[in-house]
């Protein structure tokens, strides 16, 4: 699977969560952007990386989105979100793909 596709879904469910909560008003509509958005990152990274790196990749991804709310406070709220999704998506690029020797060994 292609490594980018979670990183794509973490962008998506951090920005568009971020995004659909503050549209509709609605933050549970945003939660469940998040939700599904981290599923299927979380799917996608257990068919690359494994299941530990999965669980440790959706712990960061749910690790960025609670630490967005106190560092809005501090530099406003779009710039928290844009950050989280940085680190999560770097963070996704590094850990979340097969390492080469794995891919030696099949």
């Amino acid at each position: 699977m292609n490594a980018l596709l979670p990183t794509a879904f973490t962008t998506a469910g951090l920005i568009g969560g971020f995004k659909a909560a503050r549209a509709t008003k609605n933050r549970q509509l945003g939660g469940a952007v998040l939700a599904a958005a981290g599923a299927a990152a979380f799917f996608a990274w257990k068919k690359n990386a494994g299941a530990g790196t999965a669980a440790a990749l959706t712990a960061g991804y749910l690790g960025a989105f609670g630490a967005s709310h106190p560092l809005a406070k501090k530099i406003g709220a779009w710039p928290a979100v844009y950050a989280v999704t940085g680190a999560t998506a770097l963070a996704s690029l590094a850990l979340g793909r097969k390492r080469k020797e794995d891919v030696k060994r099949k």
